[in-house]
């Protein structure tokens, strides 16, 4: 068994702690990813301090699991990543990732995936992760096709965006067949 589920060479996925709350509060209030998100109002530091406060991480008492993306190097937060409306019973749950703006296009994302996708399927035996991406959001759908999800659906006005509906991509991944449980 490997070491750590939630490392490799360059990132850590770890929990969020109290002194991510500034880092929480500018990621969640900008209005450039609310498109991609059901968020359309910004957080305020007391509710984000109560949600880093009462956060069990228990995916089975949270229904979800959020984790910081951090660089090994020197331990900069770059984004978070998250496994939300976790179903214990079906064994699966939807990805999401955000990185910060000056942090794209750097590889984090794809590392941070492979990671999240190994410790869903190695360590916690999940069956299988989805995520819905806009259709002409060509980078995350590169970043999820290079990670093994392929697309299953097409939901049509999907999101409300600029006023205007688009389309989403329903996409993938299950378990590989090598891993029995």
């Amino acid at each position: 068994m490997r070491d750590s589920f939630l490392m490799n060479e360059r990132l850590v996925l770890r929990a969020v702690e109290p002194e991510d709350l500034e880092i929480l509060y500018t990621m969640e209030n900008d209005s450039r990813t609310w498109d991609v998100s059901n968020f359309t109002v910004p957080y305020s530091r007391y509710l984000l301090k109560q949600y880093i406060e009462h956060s069990q991480c228990d995916m089975f008492a949270d229904r979800q699991l959020r984790l910081m993306i951090m660089t090994r190097d020197e331990g900069r937060v770059v984004g978070t990543v998250d496994i939300t409306d976790f179903s214990p019973m079906h064994w699966r749950g939807e990805v999401g990732i955000a990185l910060l703006h000056e942090c794209q296009g750097q590889g984090y994302a794809r590392e941070a995936l492979i990671l999240l996708c190994e410790y869903a399927f190695d360590f916690l035996h999940m069956k299988q992760l989805v995520s819905h991406v806009l259709a002409d959001n060509e980078n995350s759908l590169k970043l999820f096709l290079s990670c093994g999800f392929a697309q299953c659906g097409l939901l049509k006005e999907w999101w409300r965006v600029g006023g205007k509906y688009k389309d989403a991509l329903l996409l993938q991944k299950l378990r590989p067949e090598n891993t029995s449980h």
